[in-house]
């Protein structure tokens, strides 16, 4: 059977921040990458296994929600996740992309 791979893209805080919990992933900003003030600077979502794991990447801070939120709205992002693989496994692929 042929399965494909299915994409959405949301806005909803309570959407995005359900489908990185349960994929056990955190949000993240790339430090160095501030800006003046209140900037968090560029925002991820960090993945067991995924860059900051074993050391791979201590570029990686971890952030509130309430913060990561804010920077996103701020920035006019959606958040464009992958629900399965085309061969029907679990996904974690995702993309910070313009509204």
């Amino acid at each position: 059977m042929n399965q494909s791979s299915e994409t959405r893209t949301t806005t909803d805080h309570d959407e995005i921040r359900r489908w990185v919990e349960d994929h056990d992933g955190r949000p993240v900003t790339v430090r160095g990458t501030e800006g003046s003030g209140e900037d968090a600077g560029v925002l991820r979502i960090d993945f067991p296994g995924g860059a900051s794991s074993g050391g791979k990447d201590d570029r990686l801070d971890p952030v509130e929600w309430d913060e990561w939120f804010r920077k996103f709205d701020d920035a006019g992002l959606a958040f464009l996740y992958q629900e399965r693989r085309a061969d029907g496994g679990d996904s974690t692929f995702f993309k910070l992309v313009s509204r």
